[in-house]
């Protein structure tokens, strides 16, 4: 089962912290990374395991990065039956009621259609002291074991 790492961002932060997670997966895993603004809905698979990582932006809104993608989703709304993605996402506590809300939308749209998140939703919050690449890694190291179709 591949592996397919779907970033959102609005400065490059999910794309450095989809690195990290790559790293770490790629030891047991074959991994691919795209920028959700050039990956399409219709590509989901359920043959395939999903991690997406999305920043938050603005209000709490969806970072440009994610646009695209979302709006395909509300679109067509695939059915993502069978589909398993894992989440991580990036904000900033100071913005206390949107905090990590990008990541959240993501989340919501995609079980909506139908697929099925596994694992912890990872938070990696920008006002804390641990850098967001750190955490990711750590995140995804329990995130590995989930990703086996035997697991389902």
């Amino acid at each position: 089962m591949s592996v397919v790492i779907l970033y959102g961002s609005e400065t490059g932060t999910a794309e450095v912290v989809s690195d990290s997670i790559s790293d770490v997966l790629a030891e047991n895993h074959d991994v691919s990374m795209y920028d959700m603004s050039e990956f399409a809905v219709e590509d989901l698979s359920a043959d395939d395991f999903y991690v997406v990582v999305c920043s938050t932006y603005g209000e709490g809104e969806l970072p440009t990065g994610a646009e695209p993608f979302a709006e395909a989703l509300d679109d067509e709304k695939p059915g993502l039956d069978g589909v398993r993605f894992a989440m991580f996402g990036l904000g900033d506590s100071v913005y206390d009621d949107t905090y990590n809300r990008g990541g959240e939308i993501m989340a919501e749209k995609l079980t909506e259609l139908g697929a099925t998140q596994v694992g912890e939703h990872g938070r990696h919050d920008a006002s804390s002291k641990v850098s967001a690449k750190v955490q990711a890694a750590e995140w995804a190291q329990q995130i590995s074991p989930l990703i086996s179709p035997a697991l389902r």
